[in-house]
């Protein structure tokens, strides 16, 4: 019989949380808290891809770039090599504590990195209206000086009063192009670790040349694609909520444990979620089951093995056996 596949896409929470300065001691020991929770699918025969969000670690990225030409004249670079450095770095990190997971537990797995390129629309309307903060915040003068400087566009930080972020565009993905070594890889038995903050942006010019835009791509977006892309039988997402919850933080807040695709579409067309958060996430599950995908599940980093958490996503109902 036919393993199992499932894509686990990480997010921010399972690398970093939101009190803590970012050491690599803190993402090293978060890293290995939400591993430990992927143990038991792999007992259970299934094969894995991982992916991972890289908000923080680009960020802070660019941030050395910035101090690298001030204090040192030192060039920056583009945004397609900071995702890609930030992939490196993310995927080792995932890479290495995986390993160390495994022993623990007596698996023999090979674990592989993969760096990967996804293709965009470079005419995609989000280069009309870039939204996508990224960086350090900066004066309103400076800013100026950087639009005029770099061409780079700013809007006001909505967390610091009086500071602007460069903003970028967040193009769809279409493509990824290794999936075919991705799937094959994972299909053999190996643990692979990809599409690392989405993945590069790139689009393929008139010759099929491969090009890069300052862009970024929605990390959600990008695994569900990959899920589809290879066949997945489930995508998983883990964030900082247990369960998805209809009117989160209002006297109707309600909690959303099973869902079908028709009434998850009908909440999302109602504005149920919020779009700075969990509606992203919302739309992958369901680009996911829609293209054939069995189960969306949306938990939180440290409860995956405890199936009483987990909001569940099936195409119908009476799916139920595949939701449990």
């Amino acid at each position: 019989m036919k393993q199992k596949l499932a894509v686990i896409a990480l997010g921010g929470n399972a690398l970093l949380r939101d009190t803590e300065t970012g050491t690599i001691e803190e993402q090293e020991r978060n890293t290995t808290d939400t591993l430990e929770n992927l143990v038991h699918l792999l007992t259970d025969g299934y094969d894995l891809v991982i992916t991972h969000g890289n908000g923080p670690q680009v960020g802070n990225i660019l941030m050395r770039n910035d101090a690298g030409e001030t204090l040192y004249n030192i060039s920056p670079m583009p945004l397609d090599i900071c995702v890609a450095d930030s992939q490196g770095g993310i995927g080792y990190m995932i890479e290495r504590m995986m390993r160390n997971v495994l022993n623990k537990h007596g698996i023999d797995k090979n674990i592989v990195s993969v760096m990967s390129m996804v293709t965009v629309d470079h005419k995609d309307e989000a280069f009309q209206n870039p939204t996508k903060r990224i960086g350090k915040t900066y004066s309103e003068a400076d800013a100026n000086l950087l639009n005029k400087q770099k061409g780079w566009q700013f809007k006001p930080s909505p967390k610091h009063q009086g500071a602007w972020r460069r903003v970028v565009p967040s193009p769809e993905p279409i493509d990824i192009l290794n999936k075919e070594i991705i799937g094959k890889m994972v299909r053999e038995g190996n643990i692979v670790i990809t599409a690392g903050g989405g993945g590069i942006p790139v689009y393929l010019d008139n010759e099929k040349n491969v090009r890069t835009v300052d862009a970024v791509i929605d990390k959600d977006m990008t695994s569900a694609l990959l899920a589809s892309t290879i066949h997945a039988d489930e995508f998983y997402i883990l964030t900082d909520v247990p369960f998805i919850y209809k009117d989160f933080g209002l006297p109707s807040q309600e909690k959303l444990e099973f869902l079908d695709y028709a009434d998850t579409l009908e909440y999302l067309k109602a504005g149920t979620f919020g779009e700075g958060s969990m509606a992203p996430k919302i739309r992958a599950c369901l680009n996911f089951i829609e293209n054939g995908g069995q189960k969306s599940v949306i938990t939180e980093a440290t409860k995956l093995e405890d199936k009483s958490y987990g909001s569940k996503i099936t195409m119908y109902y009476d799916n139920q056996k595949l939701a449990q």
